[in-house]
């Protein structure tokens, strides 16, 4: 496992969350449409943090491929 792509992922995502709570809370006309915006970029971090857990970005490219994949809600975890 490469911790660094995971973390950069894992903090954008807890910075994330802590945002649209911030925006929940403060706006009370916070309406569904950014709520869906919101929770997909939450998904995409948490996502790529999982299914990027090999990815050694000092290594290699992000390619649109594998940004593609890693964005996909995981196959091989059960919820």
């Amino acid at each position: 496992m490469f911790k660094d792509y995971a973390l950069f992922n894992l903090a954008e995502a807890k910075e994330a969350i802590e945002q649209l709570m911030a925006e929940m809370q403060a706006d009370p006309e916070y309406e569904y449409g950014n709520y869906v915006v919101d929770m997909q970029h939450i998904y995409w971090h948490l996502n790529s943090a999982w299914n990027g857990r090999d990815f050694d970005s000092s290594q290699s490219k992000l390619t649109d491929e594998l940004y593609d994949a890693f964005i996909r809600f995981p196959s091989d975890l059960e919820l």
